[in-house]
């Protein structure tokens, strides 16, 4: 009897689709209220998820998903930064 290990499932606040934890990079507001990408997702703080693509976090920005996930406005800086590093 084999079992099978449950996947965690998240949804890119982009494009709306569930997928694997895996397939998506977790974009966290720490207690200092610093944002950051979490590339481990065990960081505390809270966190939005977001696809690995340009497209996706454009989409995230222009229907305000980001700031409506952490729960607080994102300067232009932030965007920025983090087009950068998903590049």
């Amino acid at each position: 009897m084999s079992t099978l290990k449950k996947i965690p499932m998240r949804k890119c606040i982009g494009c709306n689709e569930m997928k694997s934890k895996k397939e998506l990079v977790r974009i966290l507001k720490t207690t200092e209220d610093e944002i950051v990408i979490d590339v481990t997702g065990k960081k505390n703080g809270r966190g939005a998820y977001i696809c690995f693509s340009k497209d996706c976090l454009l989409k995230a920005k222009k229907n305000k998903g980001l700031e409506r996930s952490l729960k607080c406005t994102i300067p232009q800086e932030i965007y920025d930064s983090l087009e950068k590093e998903l590049n």
